[in-house]
């Protein structure tokens, strides 16, 4: 899928990628070869550059051979002679807990790291953009929860405003991968902490920090480290404009960073809960309805609660920075309402699966934590909950506040007993596996109810990850709805 409206022919597979500049006739390393990996071979390959491939997996080195790459253990003696960048997969440690033994051997030679995204700012530019009349340009999303769904949606109100774009990063395409930009083309890129702690080049024309919460602490060796990865995307090129959720203190500290003063409208500050009246640009949703405000007037609002694709607070507070990061592109207010209303939502991301006798089921299986599942609790008023798998740290104990909405808890997977323990008063049944959730939730749900799963857990004990998961539940829900 390309992700774009073009109104002419698609690139031939050879052209749809980012050819990377730089390194034309130069040793580059590359570690991890799975999506990311591969793609960064083709355009380092399309570029010029002389690859040293490597992965640790055997079964991944072979997938790079099929296509006619050769790997080199980068582990041995000498591996690192000549190698001018050492370029990884944003799934390998490069610092904490342990960085991995190949990038360890890099650091100490001195040899730069970079990733897939660093690589992608470096190359976007080309020659033919002097004859374009829009410079195309390019909005990154940031965060711990919503970034997949504002990326879709930023992406889908473009497309229904007619304008060329593609969507590339932590969702949908690698970015090496889309096809070169046209004239006036927007790319929509979500990133990981894991993509921007380590991309050497970070300029976005639009960054897009969504909230924060505690997520990858292993990795960034707490919520310092990982505010400061996310941070990168604002710090190391300096975005034309900034759309900061400030419903965190890391994110009123980041927007206080940004501007020169309140009235500064390079930043433009979102919330979902909070009125923001007195700032040179703000975007709020409060009770069912979002609100612009530019240096102390109401210019515009939308009416929320009817919008299907975008349930519960915390889908506003999508709706919001979404608004805002297209506003700045001079997009109206008009169609990214209607843009809104025909937004379908993500697979596994509040997912409206069917609806039978006035009751609603709701695939969030993305809601693989306290925080995103807690959001997912706060959007429904009745709620039938399947939860459980592999529980985290803490448990479900930061649920407690959000439980009023639960009718009753339906447990599965490996921690459905110690969920059981940590849900107070809320009713339960242990129904270990998905198929007996469901058919408990629908026989026992009554009109006006919603059969929501989000998990607040990992998948792994019964699924390889939370798409497999939601796919099951969805397809268990279709065959109770007929």
């Amino acid at each position: 899928m390309s992700h774009r409206r073009r109104g002419q022919t698609p690139f031939c597979r050879s052209q749809a990628m980012i050819p990377v500049k730089g390194y034309e006739g130069r040793k580059v390393a590359v570690l991890g070869l799975g999506r990311s990996g591969l793609a960064t071979a083709r355009a380092l390959q399309a570029g010029d550059a002389e690859l040293l491939l490597w992965d640790d997996s055997p079964e991944a080195r072979a997938k790079a051979e099929a296509e006619g790459f050769q790997c080199t253990d980068l582990t041995r003696a000498g591996a690192f002679d000549g190698v001018v960048a050492l370029v990884t997969s944003p799934g390998i440690p490069h610092l904490y807990p342990t960085p991995n033994k190949v990038i360890a051997l890099a650091l100490e030679a001195g040899i730069p790291l970079d990733n897939d995204i660093g690589l992608f700012f470096r190359s976007f530019a080309m020659s033919d953009w002097d004859d374009f009349d829009i410079t195309p340009r390019v909005i990154c999303v940031t965060g711990s929860n919503g970034k997949s769904t504002t990326t879709a949606l930023i992406h889908h109100i473009l497309e229904v405003a007619g304008r060329a774009t593609q969507m590339a990063g932590n969702i949908g395409r690698g970015v090496l991968d889309i096809e070169p930009a046209q004239d006036g083309e927007v790319v929509v890129l979500e990133l990981s902490s894991y993509q921007t702690e380590l991309a050497r080049s970070l300029t976005p024309d639009v960054a897009v920090f969504t909230n924060l919460s505690p997520d990858h602490l292993d990795r960034h060796a707490g919520m310092g480290g990982y505010f400061a990865a996310k941070r990168r995307l604002f710090s190391e090129g300096g975005p034309d404009r900034a759309v900061i959720g400030v419903d965190e203190a890391e994110g009123r500290f980041l927007a206080n960073q940004m501007g020169e003063g309140p009235q500064d409208d390079r930043v433009i500050r979102i919330s979902s809960g909070q009125k923001l009246e007195g700032f040179g640009w703000a975007v709020f949703a409060r009770k069912g309805f979002l609100s612009e405000w530019r240096r102390g007037k109401q210019v515009a609002s939308i009416d929320l609660r009817e919008v299907a694709g975008l349930p519960g607070a915390h889908n506003h507070q999508n709706a919001c920075a979404a608004y805002a990061a297209c506003r700045s592109l001079g997009i109206g207010p008009k169609l990214i309402e209607t843009a809104f209303h025909s937004f379908a939502g993500l697979p596994h991301r509040s997912q409206v699966v069917g609806e039978k006798a006035g009751v609603r089921f709701i695939n969030d299986s993305k809601a693989t934590n306290v925080d995103a599942a807690g959001k997912a609790l706060q959007a429904f008023p009745a709620i039938r909950w399947i939860a459980g798998g592999m529980g985290k740290d803490g448990g479900i104990a930061g649920l407690l506040p959000f439980l009023g909405s639960v009718v009753k808890a339906y447990l599965i997977g490996h921690s459905a007993r110690d969920f059981a323990l940590e849900l107070g008063a809320t009713p339960y049944e242990i129904c270990e596996t998905m198929e007996r959730a469901v058919q408990r939730a629908a026989e026992e749900a009554v009109a006006g109810e919603v059969v929501l799963l989000a998990p607040a857990a990992a998948s792994f004990d019964q699924y390889p990850n939370f798409e497999v998961r939601g796919d099951d539940f969805t397809a268990r829900v279709k065959a109770l709805l007929g």
